[in-house]
């Protein structure tokens, strides 16, 4: 994710400024408390703020492989805190084409900035349409309370 798409206080924000969607960008979130960034036919995943409080210290963090090819709500990301396990379900359907590496050798980077630095994966998708699908930013913090 753009180093730019996140603020300080871990609130996803617009990468440019502009608008939540701005040409070929866009900032989603879904129920599961992921939020993707798509830019062109490249979407960013990774978990949201509430997400990462609600999971407590991070220790432990599987990422998919680059080249895996992803169906929606296959299971892609295994991640492990001193509470619970839990699994990151695709968002979309797509081909993995990078992975936050850094995540595997420092699991607790989600904890730190969770909607900045600690994105999980990337997916290469050829139909966007069901981005449509998931929550903006208003809608996200509604659902949370």
């Amino acid at each position: 994710m753009p180093e730019d798409a996140a603020n300080t206080t871990g609130q996803a924000r617009d990468p440019d400024g502009t608008g939540r969607q701005n040409g070929n960008r866009t900032m989603k979130f879904t129920e599961e408390h992921e939020w993707l960034f798509a830019e062109g036919d490249i979407v960013t995943v990774g978990i949201t703020t509430h997400a990462a409080e609600q999971l407590g210290d991070v220790v432990f963090v599987e990422l998919p492989e680059v080249g895996d090819e992803v169906a929606k709500d296959d299971e892609i990301v295994v991640i492990e805190s001193v509470k619970a396990a839990s699994d990151i379900l695709a968002p979309l359907d797509g081909e993995v084409v990078e992975v936050n590496e850094a995540l595997t050798d420092e699991p607790g980077k989600v904890n730190d900035d969770p909607q900045g630095d600690a994105w999980f994966f990337k997916l290469k998708v050829s139909d966007m349409s069901p981005m449509e699908d998931y929550m903006d930013e208003a809608g996200y913090k509604d659902f949370i309370g």
